[in-house]
């Protein structure tokens, strides 16, 4: 694994515009790096990324039925104890899912570690599926990169394939707050996914969706909404006033809501207690677990955390850097301090995409920060050799 710097496309930012990347800069900062990349080999994006990956994914898939059965496992994760049987009868049905993201700590050495998995909302799908391979096979046409070049990317192909495994006859709703650009073009992509599995589509703004005299789901021209994919995290769900008819909504929602569990930073100390001193997961407890004191380099995490906020570093046992946030209520958990790829870019995370069941694709975002937070940037890859 290195970085490594190449001339920008000239047109690139013309042709993310067209595209509708209009992301491509977020908070006044960019956020796609065009003249950047991370090359790794075809071994080791085998045997370091891929074979981990699915593995990681297995034994997650492992644990939740375990979860679900487990009153203490459900209140360690702070899911609300009125809405549990939403979470069991969603996994006794074994409701169809999606994908996810493994955030993986690599620094060229050694196993990756799992640092956490975003099983729930994901983002950063089409930079990784669409964009950075439009970018691998620009290049490749420039003679920038030579024609043997590759990239760990068959994520396209998964989304459309696991699509094609929904039933075609109802309207596939897509729901996401439509006024954040990024959320709105993740969804739009994930919506031409599903057009190409042979799906009719709708987008609607979460915040429209209504309730019919029956207690069913209903978009803006009182359809019912049969299936739907939501970019909205099901710890915020399970708290909305709404919430109350999902006990009769069925298998309405993609991700399902058996999802909550994986998405939640508490599966992490679970994980280690069901794999202790597994290669690709680190040390990881409940905040008030005694054995939490046997750490002295270690992340403390909320249980529900987005963008890095709210978590802190500590080394030797005293804090060195903090992200800010309004997480933590539900509680935290503490891991232990895993070095990321520093360069002169900053500090790299490996995000390892899972569709359905299968490893299947990669998207490096680094940070100046050793906290990935809402200013990193998306830095394509590349396979030589």
């Amino acid at each position: 694994m290195k970085r490594i710097t190449l001339p920008a496309r000239p047109d690139w930012r013309d042709k993310a515009r067209a595209v509708g990347f209009g992301f491509h800069v977020m908070y006044g900062e960019p956020y796609w790096l065009d003249d950047a990349a991370y090359a790794f080999t075809l071994d080791e994006i085998e045997t370091r990324i891929e074979e981990p990956s699915q593995a990681l994914h297995d034994m997650c898939m492992d644990l939740v039925g375990d979860i679900v059965k487990s009153e203490e496992a459900l209140d360690r994760l702070a899911i609300p104890e009125d809405l549990r049987d939403v979470v069991q009868r969603s996994w006794q049905r074994r409701d169809r899912h999606l994908y996810g993201r493994f955030d993986l700590a690599y620094d060229g050495n050694g196993p990756v570690k799992l640092l956490e998995y975003n099983a729930d909302t994901p983002t950063s799908v089409f930079e990784t599926a669409y964009f950075q391979f439009n970018w691998l096979t620009d290049q490749m046409a420039l003679g920038v990169l030579p024609n043997d070049a590759d990239q760990y990317n068959s994520l396209q192909e998964s989304l459309v394939e696991a699509f094609e495994q929904f039933s075609k006859e109802p309207i596939f709703h897509f729901a996401v707050m439509t006024d954040n650009e990024e959320d709105r073009g993740t969804t739009v992509y994930l919506m031409d996914c599903a057009v190409q599995a042979g799906h009719r589509v709708e987008l609607l703004d979460i915040r429209e969706i209504g309730i019919d005299a029956q207690g069913r789901y209903t978009d803006l021209q009182d359809r019912v909404i049969d299936r739907c994919f939501k970019l909205y995290p099901w710890e915020f769900m399970l708290r909305e006033p709404f919430a109350r008819e999902l006990a009769r909504s069925g298998d309405v929602f993609i991700e399902p809501a058996w999802k909550a569990v994986l998405s939640n930073k508490g599966l992490l100390p679970l994980l280690w207690q069901r794999h202790p001193n597994h290669p690709n997961l680190l040390p990881s407890y409940f905040a008030d677990d005694p054995a939490a004191s046997s750490l002295s380099d270690y992340v403390r995490k909320p249980l529900l955390s987005r963008e890095g906020e709210n978590v802190t570093i500590f080394r030797d046992g005293q804090e060195f850097v903090s992200a800010p946030g309004d997480y933590g209520e539900e509680g935290f958990i503490v891991q232990a301090y895993a070095p990321l790829f520093e360069s002169d870019g900053g500090f790299a995370v490996l995000g390892s995409w899972v569709v359905g069941d299968r490893a299947c694709g990669l998207a490096v975002r680094e940070d100046r920060s050793r906290i990935t937070a809402n200013l990193s940037r998306f830095v394509p890859h590349v396979i030589i050799g």
